[in-house]
C-alpha cells in the first residue's frame, strides 16, 4: 500500500492505543479526494459522527471493538460523500410526487400525460412541475394552451419547461392570474403572442411571475413532504450535502424544523434571494445557521437559457436574427444589489448563462472586490456555460467558484450548436480549460432540471457523450476532464464553495463522517459505465441513511 495516498492515521493509532470505532468501513478501495489518482485498498474507521483514521485494514482493525459495526464495501469504492453544488431542492422534492413530462416525446404524449393526471384530481387544484422538453419534438414547437384546455377545463396548469424559464399555462390558469391580450410582457421576460397579439400561453423568465402569483403557496405541511421525498432520494444517490439555490424563508424554515427534529439527512447551504439581501443578512445576523442548515448567502439571476432563448450574448442567437437574449434585471439593480450584499458581508451567488451575461457579472464582482477591498469573499457564477475565452481566466485570477452542472452539456450538446454556431460552442462548458487557469471548480445538477445523480454529472463531465448517442468520442472533447477531477469537483469543491472545507468534502481523521461507499469502483470501469455506477451505502455525520437493497 502506498501511505502517502492516504491522510496521516489519528495519533491515538501511531501510540497503540486505539479508540474503539462506532462503525468501520472495510473490503474495498478508499479515495480520500487528495489524490488526483485512483484509490488504494483500505478501510474507514468512524466515531461520534466524525472519522476518526483511514488507512489500511491492518491498521484500521485496532479500531474494531465488540459494539462496532462493520460495513463491508465488497470491492467498490469508499470516498467523501457527493455533494451538489446547486440544487432546487424542495421543488425536486415536489417534483417527484407531481406530473412528468421531462420525456413525453411527442406533442400528442405531452397532452395524453396532462389529461391523465387532471382526471385524478379535484376541480380547481394546480397542476405545476412537469419539466417538459419541446426539443425532443419533430420541428421543436413549444406547447400552446390550446393543445390542453379540453382536457384540463376544470384545473390551472402551468408546466415549466425543464431548464425553469419558461413555462405553459392553459386558459384557466391564465384566468386565475388576470392575463388576457392586454397584458404587457415585463422587463426581463416575455409573453408569446400568436398573429392576433393573443397570449399562446408561453411564459419566460420574469414573465412566469405573472401567472404564479394567482398559484397557491404551499402548506408548511405539504413543504415538509417534499423535502422528505427529496431527502431520501438524496440518500438512495449519495448526495450529502448541498447548496439550495434560490431558496425561499419558507424552505428554510422546513429544512430547520427536520433538523430540530434530528430528521435531516443532507447538509444545506441555502441561498436566498439577491434582491431581498437586506432580510437575508438581518435573518443570518440573528441565526445563521448551524453545520446542518445555514444561511449560504443571496443567489440572483442575470439572464435566462439557451434552451428557451433568452441567455444573453454578445452576438444574436444563429437561428433568430438580431436577437441576443434578455437581462432578468436592468445591469444598474444587479450592481446596486451585488455591492450592497458585499457590504453585508454576504457570499453571493449568481446565474449566467449567456457570454455575455457572463462578462457583465464578471465586470461587476471585480469592481465591487476593488471598492470594498480584499476579503475571502468566494464569489460564485452559476452555470457559466458559455463564455469568451478571455473571460475564462477571470475566475482563476479572481478566485470565483465556477459553479457548473456536466449534465447540461450532454443534454444542451444535442442542440444548442444550432443556437449559437460551431465558433463559440467551443468555449461552453470549458471544463478543462478553467481548471487549467486555476479556476476553483463545483459540480452539480440543477435539479430539478436535470437529474440529481452526480454519477450521471461524473459521466458526463468524463466523456462529454451527448444524450443523442451522435457523439461517442466526446462533444466539444478537448473540455473532458479526469475521473478524479471530476469526483473532487463534486466533494472537496462544493465544500470550498460553501466554506466547508475544513469540515467535509475529503476523508480525514477529525472531518464529519460523510461518506458514500459505490458498489463498484469508478476508476476500475469503463468511463461510459460511470453513470450506472450507485451507492451501496450513504453515511451523513456516522449515521447510515441509505442501505443499498434495504
Amino acid at each position: 500500500m502506498r501511505r502517502a495516498s492516504y491522510v496521516v492515521l489519528s495519533s491515538l493509532v501511531l501510540m497503540g492505543c486505539a479508540r474503539k470505532a462506532d462503525l468501520v468501513i472495510q473490503g474495498g478501495s478508499v479515495w480520500t479526494g487528495l489524490s488526483t489518482g485512483r484509490g488504494q485498498p483500505g478501510a474507514v474507521a468512524i466515531a461520534d459522527g466524525k472519522i476518526l483514521a483511514v488507512g489500511d485494514s491492518a491498521e484500521i482493525a485496532r479500531y474494531v471493538g465488540s459494539r462496532t459495526q462493520v460495513l463491508q464495501a465488497k470491492g467498490g469504492l469508499v470516498m467523501p460523500g457527493l455533494a451538489d453544488g446547486h440544487t432546487h431542492f424542495v421543488d425536486g422534492g415536489f417534483q417527484l410526487a407531481s406530473i412528468d413530462l421531462r420525456n413525453a416525446a411527442t406533442p400528442q404524449e405531452f397532452i395524453r400525460r396532462l389529461k391523465q393526471y387532471a382526471a385524478g384530481l379535484k376541480p380547481g387544484e394546480w397542476i405545476t412541475g412537469g419539466d417538459w422538453d419541446h426539443t425532443l419534438w419533430r420541428g421543436a414547437p413549444l406547447p400552446q394552451h390550446g393543445w390542453i384546455d379540453s382536457v384540463t377545463p376544470n384545473n390551472p396548469v402551468f408546466v415549466n419547461r425543464l431548464d425553469g424559464h419558461e413555462a405553459l399555462a392553459n386558459s384557466a390558469a391564465m384566468r386565475a392570474a388576470g392575463v388576457s391580450r392586454a397584458t404587457a410582457s415585463p422587463e426581463g421576460g416575455e409573453v408569446l403572442r400568436d398573429a392576433r397579439g393573443e397570449p399562446i400561453g408561453i411564459f419566460k423568465d420574469r414573465a412566469m411571475d405573472l401567472i404564479w402569483h394567482a398559484a397557491p403557496d404551499p402548506s408548511p405541511e405539504q413543504r415538509d413532504s417534499a423535502l422528505a421525498r427529496a431527502l431520501a432520494h438524496a440518500a438512495s444517490l449519495g448526495v450529502t450535502a448541498t447548496a439550495h439555490m434560490s431558496a425561499s424563508f419558507a424552505d428554510l424554515a422546513s429544512y430547520r424544523r427536520f433538523a430540530r427534529a434530528g430528521k435531516q439527512t443532507v447538509r444545506v447551504s441555502v441561498y436566498l434571494p439577491l434582491e431581498n439581501w437586506k432580510a437575508v443578512a438581518e435573518s443570518a445576523a440573528r441565526n445563521a445557521g448551524d453545520d446542518w442548515v445555514r444561511i449560504g448567502g443571496v443567489k440572483g439571476y442575470m439572464d435566462g437559457s439557451a434552451g428557451s432563448r433568452t441567455a444573453l450574448f454578445f452576438e444574436p442567437f444563429s437561428d433568430s436574427a438580431g436577437y441576443r437574449g434578455l437581462m432578468q434585471h436592468p445591469e444598474a439593480d444587479m450592481r446596486q444589489w451585488i455591492g450592497a450584499a458585499d457590504s453585508a458581508g454576504l457570499q453571493i451567488a449568481v446565474h449566467a448563462i449567456g457570454d455575455r451575461a457572463n462578462a457583465i457579472l464578471l465586470a461587476i464582482y471585480d469592481s465591487v472586490a476593488r471598492a470594498h477591498g480584499a476579503r475571502d469573499r468566494r464569489l460564485r457564477v452559476e452555470h457559466a456555460q458559455h463564455l469568451r475565452p478571455d473571460d475564462i481566466p477571470r475566475f482563476g485570477r479572481m478566485r470565483v467558484v465556477a459553479s457548473m452542472q456536466p449534465y447540461h452539456a450532454i443534454d444542451d450538446g444535442r442542440w444548442v450548436e444550432q443556437r449559437i454556431g460551431p465558433e463559440r460552442i467551443r468555449t461552453t462548458y470549458a471544463f478543462r480549460t478553467l481548471l487549467d487557469t486555476d479556476a476553483p471548480l463545483a459540480f452539480g445538477s440543477d435539479w430539478t432540471v436535470a437529474p440529481l445523480d452526480p454519477m450521471l454529472g461524473v459521466y458526463a463531465a468524463v466523456t462529454r457523450r451527448t444524450l443523442d448517442d451522435k457523439n461517442p468520442n466526446g462533444w466539444i472533447p478537448e473540455q473532458k476532464i479526469t475521473l478524479a477531477e471530476a469526483l473532487r469537483a463534486y466533494t472537496y469543491g462544493n465544500a470550498w464553495a460553501t466554506f466547508n472545507e475544513q469540515k467535509w468534502g475529503m476523508l480525514a481523521a477529525g472531518r464529519f463522517a460523510d461518506i458514500v461507499v459505490l458498489d463498484r469502483d469508478p476508476f476500475a470501469v469503463a468511463p461510459e459505465s460511470l453513470g450506472t455506477i450507485k451507492p451501496r451505502y450513504t453515511i451523513v455525520g456516522g449515521k447510515v441513511v441509505y442501505k443499498k437493497g434495504a
